[in-house]
């Protein structure tokens, strides 16, 4: 097997700065690839990122500032990473939103700020994109959720725009075919660092009998990276069967 599967390749992930984000940034520059990552507010983990994806093997890395709720900021944002790298061969649509709230609570505002982030921030990243893409015969992966799914009752509002996600990953598979392979990961119950005890109980429900990890789900994008171009328009669930 390549140790590096993506070296050549030039990969933008939104929101990389921390969390999930960043461990899927740093995913692709140890499988060669060339990182950009947008961070809206975290100049700092940002710039830590950076050194990291170097220190993790990618021969270029740089941090975009961006709002992916914006089109005019998204617009700028991939232009500056497209004409950095010249060119794009992957895009990973990270940068999302979680809350939690009683639904008869959800606000309009909630409700829209939610959507803004998790369906619309990739509609516009990929749209931005596109033109690149589809010249280098590039793939996206979008990162949904078990939320999407499957409904969690205090959480409606961060389902349904998952779930919408899951069919905006579909309709772009089909619509940009044969030149862009368009997939989605929708994670499970992933921890990171000191598990917070009241998550316990969902590895306890989980047929793996663990909660899922950042890694886990940088595996499953690195898939979708990596494979056949032929697969397309797949929903994988990183859930440890959770979801089952």
């Amino acid at each position: 097997m390549n140790a590096k599967p993506l070296a050549g390749k030039q990969a933008l992930v939104t929101g990389g700065a921390k969390r999930i984000g960043r461990g899927l940034a740093l995913a692709l520059a140890e499988a060669g690839a060339d990182v950009a990552i947008t961070y809206r507010g975290s100049d700092f983990a940002a710039e830590q990122t950076v050194a990291d994806l170097l220190a993790a093997g990618a021969a270029n890395a740089f941090a975009v500032k961006a709002d992916v709720r914006s089109e005019e900021s998204v617009q700028a944002a991939v232009q500056e990473v497209e004409e950095r790298f010249g060119g794009l061969d992957l895009l990973v649509n990270n940068a999302g939103a979680f809350e939690t709230v009683p639904l008869e609570e959800i606000s309009v505002s909630e409700w829209d700020a939610m959507f803004e982030t998790n369906t619309r921030g990739p509609f516009l990243v990929s749209k931005a994109a596109h033109a690149a893409l589809k010249e280098a015969k590039g793939r996206i992966v979008n990162i949904g959720s078990l939320g999407g799914i499957h409904p969690w009752a205090t959480h409606a509002h961060y389902c349904t725009s998952k779930a919408a996600l899951h069919m905006l990953s579909h309709t772009m598979a089909k619509a940009w075919a044969p030149e862009i392979s368009v997939n989605c990961v929708a994670p499970g119950m992933i921890v990171q660092g000191e598990v917070d005890p009241a998550y316990e109980h969902f590895a306890q429900k989980t047929p793996m009998r663990r909660n899922g990890t950042v890694s886990d789900v940088a595996a499953a994008v690195l898939f979708f990276a990596t494979a056949p171009h032929f697969i397309t328009g797949q929903l994988l669930a990183v859930d440890g069967g959770l979801g089952l």
